[in-house]
C-alpha cells in the first residue's frame, strides 16, 4: 500500500486489522498522515477496539507536526475521555518512542 492511498483505503475498509497494522508502520516512522489515521482508527474502532487514550496519543503526535485536523479531532476525543483515559494518553507520550519489532 502506498502512502498516497492508505487514507482512501481506510475509508473503504472500515474493519480491517491488517490495514490498521500497515498504517501503524508509517505512523511509527513519523508520517503525520498515518498518525492522524491511527488516531481515527482507535477513535472509531476500525479494525481494532475503540481506545480513546491511544486515539488521543496518535492525534497528539500529528498535532505536534502541525496537523490542524488532528488538533480538532484530538479536542473532540479529549472532551469524551475520562480522566483515566487522559492520564493513560499522557503516560504514552512520556514513555519511550514506539518502535516495531522486526
Amino acid at each position: 500500500m502506498s502512502l498516497t492511498n492508505y487514507l482512501a483505503e481506510l475509508q473503504r475498509l472500515r474493519n480491517d486489522p491488517q490495514l490498521a497494522a500497515n498504517i501503524l508502520r508509517y505512523a511509527v516512522d513519523g508520517n503525520v498522515d498515518a498518525q492522524y489515521a491511527m488516531g481515527l482508527i482507535y477513535a472509531e474502532g476500525r479494525g481494532v477496539g475503540v481506545d480513546l487514550a491511544r486515539a488521543h496519543y496518535w492525534l497528539s503526535l500529528a498535532t505536534d507536526q502541525g496537523d490542524i485536523d488532528a488538533r480538532i479531532l484530538r479536542n473532540v476525543i479529549g472532551a469524551q475521555m475520562s480522566e483515566e483515559e487522559y492520564q493513560a494518553s499522557l503516560r504514552m507520550r512520556q514513555g519511550p518512542k514506539l518502535s516495531l519489532v522486526k
